[in-house]
């Protein structure tokens, strides 16, 4: 477990040496997570790898870091209640422009690609 600890941390470590380095503007554990992923589809490593068993293990326990932000919730709730109105409106409208997003670049991958989706009559395809 404390190797792929190790391997995890040095990943994080060097996503965040190569943003600093190149003045990104990606969260440099974001860019480590992109190097792992990288290493690991180059390298395919097996079942029982370290570094596969320490995400298992935190994968299991994935509950605990949400605990962080409910604190924060709790410690800011004086600042949601003042300011519900922004904040909802802001909740959904990001919903609705990620959810419209997501609906276009869905019509447009089925368009460039020339997949016929399901919705359309059989003699239509």
């Amino acid at each position: 477990m404390i190797k792929g600890l190790t391997w995890l941390i040095g990943f994080q470590l060097l996503g965040e040496v190569v943003v600093r380095l190149l003045d990104l503007t990606v969260p440099g554990p974001v860019a480590g997570m992109l190097f792992l992923f990288v290493f690991l589809r180059l390298r395919k490593p097996a079942a029982d790898a370290p570094v596969l068993r320490a995400g298992s293990g935190l994968l299991r326990h994935l509950q605990l870091f949400f605990i962080p932000a409910g604190v924060g919730v709790v410690a800011y709730l004086g600042v949601l209640g003042d300011d519900w109105l922004p904040i909802v409106v802001a909740m959904v409208g990001s919903w609705l422009v990620g959810l419209a997003v997501v609906g276009w670049t869905a019509v447009g991958l089925e368009r460039l690609l020339g997949e016929p989706r399901d919705d359309q009559p059989v003699g239509a395809r």
